[in-house]
């Protein structure tokens, strides 16, 4: 199974879904079975590592980000990943002009509305403008949906 999570720039939001489903999967042993990646669909950031802040609150909570490096989605992208997990809807419809034309594997979809447990929430917030409270609130509600989606992938890989 592949994952993708995607957001504007690659430095807040994707990556720390990327590290943290990447600790959560370790946990439950799946790892080996599934690829983690995080894409912008920007490409001011390409190449440079995740925001301090978003490392920093990552880091407190005991995930790793500091490694990844931002890229841009391609058309790739929608055929190679099984999941493709858009942090907002502007997300998603940028994605637009990168995918091919015709039939793909994966469409896009916002991971609150497919793996949030409040459906009146269905886009993580940007906090990229914000104070330090938005990286928290934006972990806060990645540990719900990323929980979520090691349940799915738990039932579809056994």
């Amino acid at each position: 199974m592949n994952v993708l999570f995607v957001c504007l720039g690659n430095i807040c939001r994707s990556p720390s879904a990327d590290g943290m489903l990447r600790k959560k999967l370790a946990e439950h042993g799946l790892d080996e079975k599934v690829t983690v990646d995080s894409a912008g669909t920007g490409d001011w950031h390409i190449g440079k590592a995740p925001d301090q802040r978003s490392q920093a609150a990552a880091a407190a909570r005991g995930y790793a980000i500091s490694n990844l490096r931002a890229r841009q989605v391609v058309a790739e992208d929608f055929d190679k990943f099984d999941y493709v997990l858009a942090m907002d809807k502007s997300n998603i419809e940028n994605m637009k002009e990168f995918m091919p034309s015709g039939k793909v594997r994966t469409q896009p979809e916002l991971i609150l509305e497919r793996f949030g447990n409040d459906k009146s929430i269905t886009e993580v917030p940007d906090p990229y403008y914000g104070g330090e409270e938005g990286f928290q609130t934006v972990l806060d509600l990645l540990e719900t949906a990323c929980d979520n989606l090691v349940l799915e992938l738990k039932q579809k890989l056994a």
